[in-house]
């Protein structure tokens, strides 16, 4: 028997997001995703538990509806959907279109009148029947074939309701639910009942009568207070049955026998929606329950390679029969900068071949002939995510050259806000192929393939996906003119990367082991300070515990409501701190603050080598502006803005053999990249004064001498520089300045009446990128912003503010590493030993040797001046110590 799923869209939606904490569901964007997960987790649950051959939502249109219009209250007590909830209901609709769900929406009509249209049309035609709704109207549709799935408790348990369920738990029919239903009322719906009356006597009532019609016939006959009740509230209970009667022979544009449901899918726009959502494990869980793929898109059967395992002595003449020609390359083994270690390599050929090496197993000759191919730089090589397999490589005393492209990063220029760039989905979306894993190492063919771990064919079958991906990918930057950035700026600074990873900073152990015997006792001090003030001890980490002592035991002002309370994050202590000026938030928030710095030192004493130095991981396709990620540890998040956290850079030390650390970095480049972009006369005339830039902008702002700027006038014109580029609205300035929301219009009025070009600038960004679809960098760097079109509104400012951003923050990311190129270049023509050690977003740090430092300050000058040519001079500062924070500027 055919079986016919039906889903209230909004019903379950809205539960969804009641369900799921909405701060922990949100797109980089910004856009809650909260209810558009719990409903599709939903879906994907039922589609496999239940296996409907067809499939449909409904949606209500909004709240006015032909029973609004017979009770003008109906519904009306229902709060104002929550702000974070608008906009995810056409999320939602985009999930059904990428899957093949039809969905339906009817002006004047609600969802359930669709769903018993529907349902009607299904009885008829003999199919079962499934409705997944959180509205107890649909318990009226209930019959032998038709069963409800009602949400108990969040969206995971769904509770089965058959006419037997109904009748157990309402003592009547599913028929006379909604007689029922009239009698008592229903609060959700703003319907009263007939005051006094519950459900077990309006069971009673409905069982002694027959019918609703029957009981309205006798009323006069029933007996006692709730008789007259009855009688009185007789129009109330007629009203509440015409309402609560459910539609079904609406006139919809489907039947059910268009709704035919198939996992036949097209994965590309899957792929796309999820991406969007950022959707990563639950597309994961929808391939792994339901499989298929539409016919253009379906998982081929891996392709064939012939994998070959040269014997001893003949992995040179095999590498000879490569030539010239461009290979997949895959190198498994540990990939992080310290502790890396390669236990075999893949090759791979556009033509079928392949062949695994097991480093263990060369005789030196093949190792020579193996090393030499490798850092053969005629000889192109494709990898994925080439920078860990080169660390790999380089601890079996090998380097990698002729890298002619790395599908991670060219996957990244063409989707920059894609959350990861795993080769196996790459493979799925582009190639239409699935990649064996490591859990299917049993299908290998090869038994020596399997003693070496079970990695030989999965590697050389990633090695070829990567090859074929490549193909596709060139061909796509070529497209929007991306492969100079590629080849000119990412891949060779993923070698510079590399190197500066493998090198490392040095560090001072005892110092860290100071710091973190120090910020533990002012942790401990600060904590019985705000102890002291409240009289007990309480877990300063805890909400709960903090919400008591705040609201109830203190009687603060109350901060925002969520979930589990009020909220006790940063940003509101910090907010209750100013009103209050409370001794206890005073110590709480030095505890927070000392608490970081612990942290912060302890992640560093963890991550020490044996070599006495940091090596952190950059990643260059984390950031979708460009911009360099550092991770184990995060050396970019270390604090500079306080004496505590400057403290915490005083560890890092320049190293044995060497002279002194170096640090460089541009001055307002954000800024000299808006004067170059604007071509504001007044703005470039400021940066090319030579005087203090906010200094000189105040002054033409405020019309004044420069010698009349005082500390206060340059912090507002300061705060406007920084934030015109990230979309700094009258009341995000007026809560950086604590000045009213006029009085920042004012000041922003005045700012753009006297550097028109910029907000000519602003405005043009933003339109061009709404009409291409995109925003470019200087040097190309596309940043695709569909959101820009987008009829949600929170959607759209944000895009609107990312477009605003991407051109600048990416043109900076952009010229620093232009910069690195350089000066790591200069460095080797130069033959010195200094070294590249760190990038800290606008600041270089290097390590001098002995005799070098006069060179390497004016190399370091000179290529990070010249990384860009534009309008305003690129101001680089230059300090040297001892130590990181010795040699700031």
């Amino acid at each position: 028997m055919d079986r016919l799923l039906l889903i209230d869209g909004h019903s379950v939606a809205y539960r969804a997001f009641f369900a799921l904490p909405v701060d922990n569901f949100a797109t980089t964007t910004g856009q809650h995703t909260n209810a558009v997960f719990g409903f599709t987790s939903m879906l994907i649950n039922v589609l496999r538990d239940e296996a409907p051959t067809h499939v449909a939502v409904a949606f209500d249109v909004s709240r006015r509806t032909f029973r609004t219009e017979e009770y003008a209250e109906y519904k009306g007590t229902r709060a104002k959907s929550p702000e974070e909830f608008s906009g995810q209901i056409p999320l939602i609709k985009d999930v059904c279109a990428a899957l093949g769900v039809t969905t339906f929406e009817k002006d004047g009509f609600e969802a359930d009148d669709i769903i018993g249209t529907l349902a009607t049309q299904a009885e008829a035609a003999g199919m079962q029947t499934l409705i997944v709704t959180g509205d107890r109207d649909a318990f009226q549709l209930v019959t032998e074939t038709t069963t409800v799935l009602y949400p108990r408790k969040g969206m995971s348990d769904l509770v089965r309701f058959t006419p037997a369920a109904v009748e157990e738990k309402y003592a009547v029919t599913p028929d006379h639910y909604p007689d029922l239903a009239a009698l008592v009322g229903e609060t959700s719906d703003n319907l009263p009942g007939v005051p006094g009356v519950g459900p077990k006597t309006a069971a009673k009532w409905i069982t002694q009568f027959g019918t609703l019609d029957a009981l309205v016939a006798g009323v006069d006959a029933v007996p006692g207070k709730a008789g007259e009740s009855l009688r009185a509230h007789l129009d109330d209970v007629l009203r509440n049955r015409r309402i609560n009667a459910l539609v079904r022979d609406l006139d919809l544009p489907a039947a059910v026998s268009d709704l035919a449901f198939s996992t036949e899918w097209n994965r590309d726009a899957i792929h796309s929606v999820f991406d969007a959502l950022e959707f990563a494990a639950l597309r994961e869980r929808l391939f792994d329950y339901l499989g298929g793929g539409d016919e253009s898109s379906s998982a081929e059967a891996a392709i064939d390679v012939v994998i070959e395992r040269p014997a001893p002595g003949e992995l040179t003449a095999w590498l000879d029969t490569l030539g010239t020609d461009t290979v997949g390359l895959e190198v498994t083994g540990v990939t992080r900068p310290v502790g890396a270690r390669a236990d075999g390599v893949a090759i791979a050929t556009a033509d079928g071949r392949g062949a695994w090496v097991d480093p263990s197993a060369l005789d030196p000759a093949d190792d020579t002939a193996l090393a030499a191919w490798l850092a053969d730089a005629s000889r192109p090589k494709v990898l994925h995510d080439a920078k860990g397999q080169a660390h790999a490589l380089a601890a079996q005393g090998w380097s990698l050259a002729g890298l002619a492209a790395d599908t991670s990063l060219a996957t990244y220029l063409l989707k920059p806000d894609q959350r990861a760039y795993d080769l196996a989905d790459l493979s799925v979306r582009y190639l239409h192929r699935e990649l064996a894993s490591a859990e299917d190492s049993g299908q290998m063919t090869l038994d020596d393939a399997l003693e070496s771990g079970g990695g030989a064919d999965i590697a050389v079958h990633r090695a070829r996906a990567a090859l074929d991906l490549w193909v596709v990918l060139a061909e796509e930057l070529d497209q929007q003119e991306s492969l100079p950035l590629l080849r000119e700026v990412e891949l060779p600074l993923l070698a510079v990367l590399q190197t500066m990873e493998a090198t490392g900073i040095s560090v001072d152990g005892d110092h860290l082991a100071a710091l973190h015997e120090e910020f533990s006792q002012t942790m401990r001090d600060a904590a019985d300070e705000a102890f002291a003030v409240i009289g007990r001890e309480v877990n300063l980490g805890s909400p709960k515990q903090l919400q008591e002592v705040l609201f109830e035991q203190l009687d603060m002002p109350k901060t925002k409501r969520t979930k589990t309370g009020y909220t006790t994050d940063a940003e509101a202590l910090q907010g209750l701190f100013v009103k209050t000026e409370h001794p206890f938030l005073q110590h709480l928030l030095a505890h927070r603050d000392v608490t970081r710095l612990r942290q912060t030192v302890e992640g560093l004493q963890k991550t020490v080598a044996p070599d006495g130095r940091i090596h952190t991981t950059y990643f260059q396709t984390i950031a979708a502006t460009g911009r360099l990620s550092s991770a184990d540890p995060n050396l970019q998040n270390i604090p500079v803005r306080t004496e505590s956290g400057r403290r915490i850079r005083e560890a890092f030390v320049v190293g044995d053999g060497y002279e002194t650390l170096l640090t460089a970095d541009y001055s307002q480049i954000e800024m000299r990249i808006m004067a170059d972009l604007s071509e504001d006369a007044d703005l470039i005339e400021a940066f090319r004064s030579g005087h203090d830039f906010h200094t000189v902008m105040a002054a033409k702002v405020f019309e004044r001498d420069a010698s009349a700027i005082d500390g206060e006038l340059r912090a507002r014109i300061k705060a406007m520089n920084y934030g015109l580029a990230y979309g700094l609205s009258s009341y995000g300035l007026s809560q950086q300045l604590g000045i009213t929301t006029g009085e920042a219009q004012g000041l922003m009025d005045d700012y753009f009446e006297t550097f028109g070009g910029v907000q000519a600038y602003l405005r043009g960004v933003v339109d061009e990128a709404r009409s291409t679809g995109f925003t470019a960098t200087m040097l190309g760097r596309r940043r695709h912003l569909p959101d820009l079109t987008s009829d949600n509104r929170q959607r759209r400012e944000m895009a609107e503010r990312m477009a605003l951003n991407a051109p600048i923050q990416g043109s900076a990311a952009d010229i620093i590493k232009v910069a690195m190129l350089g000066v790591q270049q200069a460095l080797v023509d130069a033959r010195l030993r200094s070294r590249l050690l760190l990038q800290v977003h606008d600041e270089l740090v290097l390590e001098v040797a002995a005799g070098e430092l006069e060179t390497v300050e004016a190399l370091v000058r000179e290529q990070m001046a010249g990384a860009a040519d534009l309008s305003v001079p690129l101001d680089v500062s230059v300090g040297t110590g001892r130590t990181w924070h010795d040699a700031a500027h």
